[in-house]
């Protein structure tokens, strides 16, 4: 999930269904005033802050309800991810020290992962439940002295969604979902239009394109401040140390592009009255990442260091350094996932992979293979999580496993091909290897089940796990990981509903599976030319008689469309018909409309172009379109209603305000996956980190990122 954006759209009708990523929300959703102290708790509310030592002692926190005074001359060495820059519309690493640490946010996480105001005080939000109107704190400032208010917020924002800025990352921050964002971005509408207005200096209001909590995304890098003033002065280096103003509890002394970053307490920092927003700590020095945490930390080059492989884990065990080592969970599962081949065989049966599911022993791999870095599971939730009572995994049987593969005609394994069990390379999966050669054996000595590890390189792998069937897949199965991004109720799958997001998935039929590899391998699917015309000659188009294939699909596709869309329930209409979002003919009529206005014939072709992909499934660059209209005519038509249903509830679930509110609709989906046993759980992951004694605070990042964020919260004695 790491390499997804976090929002990933299906489209399932003419309206453009967007399937997102939602944010919790405290229960402020009705228009009721948000309280100030009224934290938005994550996903996982109990394992939250279940970080332990190897005695089961809690990991040293700061307990302190309010701030500590700096203690002069104390420093913190840590290691991180490289960061090539400092700028925070970019991802790359600097997530993990920019929100919160050197740039803070409306809200943000607290040492129990729960969201909490920052700058804002509170929040209210409108009766349809897209207009969030966001107060701020009087009392904040940046390092240069300057107030924080909610201009340095929009300013941030609209710099981001500038047409003219093409590198900014607008899915990582609440501009993933801000109405008209992307429109903007694209110069299609103008900045009046976008969701973002600045009442007053102290007042910011937020309009979303559908009812979506988006606390927390205010959380993340792309949803920090900017101060204008800096910006304007510095407007290609304005993140660079010398020009690099914060609002956070540190500023930058120093930082070499993926080299060290060194940050200071910053003295202008005014922190939330009756919260702790920091530790103690001067200095903090940022290193990159290391390839061996564990000698370093032992050779004092730094305070506190990640175990990140079986073989550390198991050093420091046997080296008297227990109670130096803490664990905290991991949001995250190590799951199977079915391939998705395009060919037939006999492991698209569900009882050939229910029997497989039932005959897995994860006990020893979790404590042979992985030296306890992680807990058995064979359901998608680690302990507390709040799916977790409602979700019903397979259980482990293999008597009953073997019964179920006799009774499916596959005795002892006879009449199974070779199952294949792709896993990535030891950089992205240090353990994989090893995990496979133990599920193999015990298939093969339970189930007489011969299996062969196919190792994919790091995009092939990505590929497989989130870009949809794939030409050369076989019957199998990829060890796969769920993560996490953020705090959301659209994360309570912890990646299990991956598959859904596309065409040609799971029960889907076969042939549904080949279009999908075969209309993504072209730049433009051919039979597609030959019905409506060829994109690439820019002579096509030009004259309306070359539309007239175009607008009679365009036409009958629509018509499908809107009375395939009557006919599904109310509660679903909202995600097949969003407010606001133009409708499949006004689309259709706005490109016509380009073509109309058209001055040139270059101008015409482009227009054609536009039409083409709006209606055949590739987009220009040969990748398929899922929006194009044919595409949503033929899986409506295709799919079986068990899996209309199953992307229906995950819009509900990933599209709820509260976590309350989802978890059933994400359980009965979850279940549903684990029953046909097209995703089969094995374990829960485990963070596992080293602290010298003294330091407090230390916050191991939870989420799919992972390593260490909240860097603020450093302490010592």
């Amino acid at each position: 999930m790491k390499k997804k954006n976090a929002i990933l759209a299906l489209i399932l009708s003419f309206a453009m269904l967007s399937v997102t990523a939602c944010n919790n929300n405290s229960n402020n959703a009705n228009g009721n005033s948000g309280s100030g102290n009224d934290g938005n708790k994550p996903a996982s509310t109990n394992s939250a802050s279940n970080t332990k030592n190897n005695s089961g002692e809690s990991a040293p926190k700061n307990e302190s309800a309010s701030d500590p005074e700096i203690k002069a001359g104390s420093s913190v060495t840590i290691f991180n991810p490289k960061m090539p820059t400092l700028d925070p519309t970019q991802w790359q690493g600097q997530i993990l020290v920019e929100q919160g640490t050197l740039l803070e946010g409306l809200y943000g996480y607290n040492q129990k992962n729960e969201i909490v105001p920052k700058i804002a005080t509170g929040y209210t939000v409108s009766e349809d439940k897209t207009t969030w109107t966001f107060t701020l704190r009087k009392d904040a400032k940046w390092s240069n002295g300057d107030p924080v208010t909610a201009n340095d917020f929009y300013y941030s924002y609209m710099y981001q969604l500038d047409p003219k800025n093409t590198t900014a990352q607008l899915w990582l921050s609440v501009l993933n979902f801000v109405k008209n964002s992307y429109a903007y971005h694209a110069g299609s509408v103008s900045k009046e239009e976008v969701g973002l207005k600045v009442i007053d200096d102290y007042t910011l209001q937020i309009t979303t394109t559908l009812p979506h909590a988006i606390l927390g995304d205010l959380v993340l890098a792309g949803a920090m401040p900017m101060n204008p003033k800096v910006v304007d002065a510095h407007p290609s280096d304005w993140f660079a140390p010398e020009n690099f103003v914060s609002n956070g509890p540190y500023m930058v002394k120093s930082f070499t592009p993926n080299g060290e970053l060194v940050m200071v307490s910053n003295p202008n920092y005014v922190g939330v009255k009756d919260q702790l927003n920091r530790g103690n700590v001067e200095t903090i020095h940022v290193l990159p990442a290391t390839t061996v945490p564990v000698e370093d930390y032992m050779a004092g080059k730094t305070e506190v260091a990640l175990v990140q492989t079986t073989s550390d884990l198991q050093y420091v065990k046997s080296h008297d350094l227990n109670s130096e080592l803490f664990t905290a969970p991991n949001y995250a599962i190590k799951y199977l996932e079915w391939s998705n081949p395009t060919k037939e065989s006999p492991y698209d049966k569900k009882e050939v992979r229910q029997a497989i599911a039932k005959a897995l022993q994860r006990k020893p791999i979790v404590e042979s293979v992985l030296n306890g870095m992680g807990g058995v599971t064979n359901v998608f939730a680690s302990p507390g999580w709040p799916t977790e009572k409602l979700e019903k995994g397979i259980e482990e049987d293999l008597d009953g496993a073997k019964q179920m593969l006799k009774d499916a005609g596959f005795e002892g394994g006879k009449g199974l091909p070779k199952l294949i069990l792709y896993i990535g390379v030891k950089q992205v999966d240090p353990q994989g290897e090893s995990i496979a050669l133990a599920l193999g054996q015990e298939l093969q000595q339970g189930l007489g089940i011969t299996t062969e590890i196919k190792q994919l390189n790091e995009t092939q792998f990505n590929a497989y796990q989130y870009n949809g069937p794939q030409a050369d897949a076989e019957p199998g199965f990829i060890l796969a990981s769920g993560a996490t991004n953020w705090s959301e109720p659209g994360s309570l799958d912890m990646g299990a509903t991956q598959q859904l997001y596309s065409i040609g998935t799971l029960d889907a039929p076969l042939e549904a599976t080949q279009n999908f590899v075969n209309w993504s391998k072209e730049v433009y699917y051919k039979p597609a030319i030959e019905q409506y015309g060829d994109p690439n000659d820019a002579k096509v188009g030009v004259e309306w008689s070359d539309w007239a294939k175009l607008e009679q699909a365009a036409k009958e596709d629509i018509a499908f469309l809107e009375d395939w869309t009557a006919k599904q329930p109310a509660e679903w209409q909202p995600y097949l018909k969003p407010k606001g979002v133009p409708t499949a003919a006004e689309q259709w009529q706005q490109i016509v409309d380009v073509w109309k206005k058209a001055k040139t014939n270059d101008e015409k072709h482009a227009a054609f172009v536009s039409a083409w992909s709006f209606i055949a499934p590739n987009a220009p660059g040969g990748k398929l379109n899922q929006n194009a209209l044919d595409v949503q005519v033929y899986y409506n038509k295709t799919q079986s209603d068990d899996l209309r249903d199953l992307r229906m509830w995950q819009a509900e679930f990933v599209n709820a305000l509260t976590v309350e509110d989802a978890a059933p609709f994400a359980a009965k989906v979850i279940n549903n996956l684990i029953d046909n046993a097209y995703a089969i759980p094995l374990f829960y992951q485990q963070q596992f980190f080293l602290v010298k004694p003294g330091i407090t605070g230390v916050q191991s990042n939870p989420w799919a990122w992972g390593n260490f964020y909240g860097l603020h919260f450093l302490s010592v004695k």
